[in-house]
């Protein structure tokens, strides 16, 4: 039976999920650290109800940060917004509709937002 390339270990109960790259621990990662800056420097603001059960969510994408400075901006555009949020594969995620004060934080922060979707 010939062994694939990219078989390995997926799960360890000593580090859990494992990356497929350098085969650390997710947490331990050094890939992520080559790709950390991802974006295409134009910040889209945009609402999104689809797949969240009628649930209204801001997303901001396009910002090129790293994972820190991104986990910080997020918190300060939660508070601002008073709600909660996430960062999920680069992309701030604010419960709620609040795209004006979304971009309005930003600004204050130096970025050039966009308003992006309908």
């Amino acid at each position: 039976m010939k062994r694939s390339s990219n078989s390995g270990l997926v799960y360890s109960t000593d580090g859990g999920r494992m990356c497929p790259e350098c085969r650390r621990p997710v947490v331990e990662c050094v890939c992520k650290a080559r790709t950390a800056a991802t974006g295409d420097g134009v910040v889209r603001v945009m609402l999104q109800t689809k797949g969240r059960g009628g649930k209204t969510v801001t997303l901001v994408k396009g910002l090129a940060l790293d994972p820190t400075t991104l986990a910080l901006l997020r918190k300060q555009l939660c508070t601002a917004c008073g709600s909660g949020g996430t960062v999920k594969d680069g992309v701030i995620e604010v419960q709620g509709d609040h795209c004006d004060l979304v971009m309005e934080t930003l600004r204050r922060h130096g970025h050039h937002p966009k308003r992006a979707g309908g």
